[in-house]
């Protein structure tokens, strides 16, 4: 069993370290390098940098929450969600597929209740 995990290039659990600017303060974020390639792989779908969506996924969170906690964790999350909602079959594995074309409410229908916790949208908000 273990073998399925042990075998990973140890490059992908390395941590890299990456610098962005959220609403003008530059900020250094380390994650590990598998983290990155599959936030990279979520950007790319919409049209995104790694930059990009992770700016966009900062204010989309402050929107709904009013305050960002642990933030690289989120970010852990958000690439690990993405891997297992591909596995369940709600985000489709054809890269060519947007992720803001989805419909929001049909990916996250019926998943555990310890997966999410349902944000009121604000007006505004574009939900995707």
């Amino acid at each position: 069993m273990c073998e399925v995990f042990i075998t990973a290039n140890p490059e992908s659990y390395e941590s890299r370290t990456r610098s962005v600017r959220l609403h003008g303060v530059v900020t250094s974020i380390r994650l590990e390098n598998l983290h990155w390639e599959v936030l990279a792989e979520i950007g790319a779908r919409d049209g995104l940098s790694v930059v990009q969506l992770v700016e966009k996924l900062y204010d989309e969170l402050v929107q709904a929450r009013g305050a960002v906690g642990n933030f690289a964790s989120f970010l852990r999350v958000s690439a690990l969600r993405y891997m297992a909602l591909q596995a369940r079959q709600r985000i489709p594995t054809d890269l060519a597929v947007p992720i803001a074309s989805l419909n929001a409410d049909a990916v996250l229908q019926d998943l555990p209740a310890s997966w999410a916790q349902r944000v009121p949208a604000s007006p505004d908000a574009k939900r995707h």
